[in-house]
């Protein structure tokens, strides 16, 4: 029997490395069995399906699935309607929470890698949310492409820093990066002020605002979410945003329920793009999902003006109920 490449069997000599991408090419391309590949590569079953699941975890294999549920696409509508969307992505709700910023960070990816074209330019936020989208995008050469940072970077991070996911993505477009070369919180306001009026950062902001995309996530405020999760900001933070009015944060900067920024000295530190620096991008997408984040999703698609929302079906049905619900009390009140 002959394997992808056609040089029939493998010897047990064949590296593992190669044997793996063998052995995914069999099973997601030619369609063999795990029993015709064990066959084929001279091994036992149970290797070929450790081997399977390793090219899965290690992104040897990206599965990209087009079709939508009627479900899925019915809240698409919804959403596109209601909140004046030109594009709505949602995604099935995840079996563990903890996957919900897999899931919805996969399909934005998905979602940029076809949006992306020569001579764009893209701005990406960051969060837990779009570091997963790095396992969505399908690398590929595009000419004259420039991503931007939109905030400051850490100057101590484990898995998850802005400047990283910007270089990330710039990497697998052989893209120009531009970052924010700043700390994403500094010690005051006057220290941010003279940041801004540094040159070449007051350049970068500019280049920002006339990116032709951004994607950018959104945080709550909950002691998990990433600022707090990573020691950004400290959890008794929390209690006095919360009394200033903020349901969550978009680049960084903490807003209302209508999208306003909050009056807190947080807001008064952040070396980032602000969301209405982001109603200058032509075009903005929003990658958020949980029901939880129903009222923080809300807030940052009025504070950015954004077009696109990439979000999973408990998010997508809460935002169309607490969107209905606010109708009715609108009218209410007129009435």
């Amino acid at each position: 029997m002959e394997d992808a490449f056609g040089a029939g069997q493998i010897s047990g000599e064949v590296p593992v490395a190669d044997a793996k991408v063998r052995a995914a090419w069999l099973y997601y391309v030619e369609g063999l069995t795990q029993e015709q590949i064990a066959e084929a590569l001279g091994l036992s079953r149970i290797k070929v399906i450790r081997m399977l699941a390793a090219a899965r975890s290690e992104g040897l294999v990206k599965i990209r699935i087009d079709a939508r549920s009627a479900r899925q696409a019915g809240l698409e509508r919804g959403l596109v309607t209601a909140y004046g969307l030109s594009e709505a992505v949602v995604v099935p709700a995840a079996r563990d929470p903890a996957s919900i910023s897999a899931l919805v960070g996969y399909a934005a990816g998905s979602w940029l890698s076809d949006k992306l074209a020569d001579n764009m330019s893209l701005a990406v936020g960051w969060g837990q949310t779009l570091h997963q989208a790095l396992r969505g995008i399908q690398p590929r050469q595009i000419e004259a492409m420039s991503v931007v940072s939109l905030l400051g970077g850490l100057t101590h991070s484990r898995s998850i820093n802005p400047s990283a996911v910007a270089r990330r993505v710039a990497d697998m477009f052989g893209a120009d990066c531009f970052q924010l070369t700043a700390p994403v919180f500094v010690s005051n306001a006057e220290l941010r002020d003279a940041l801004w009026r540094e040159p070449t950062l007051r350049e970068l902001r500019d280049r920002a605002r006339a990116a032709d995309v951004a994607l950018v996530s959104v945080g709550d405020l909950l002691p998990d979410s990433t600022l707090f999760r990573e020691g950004l900001l400290p959890q008794s933070d929390l209690a006095s945003l919360r009394k200033a009015g903020a349901v969550g944060d978009l680049v960084c900067h903490f807003i209302d329920a209508d999208g306003e920024l909050v009056d807190h000295p947080v807001n008064r530190r952040i070396m980032a793009v602000s969301p209405a620096d982001l109603k200058e991008i032509g075009l903005v997408a929003i990658a958020a999902g949980g029901a939880n984040k129903e009222h923080a999703i809300r807030a940052a698609l009025r504070a950015s003006a954004a077009k696109v929302l990439i979000t999973d079906e408990g998010a997508a049905e809460a935002l169309l109920a607490g969107g209905a619900k606010a109708q009715q009390d609108e009218r209410r009140a007129q009435g």
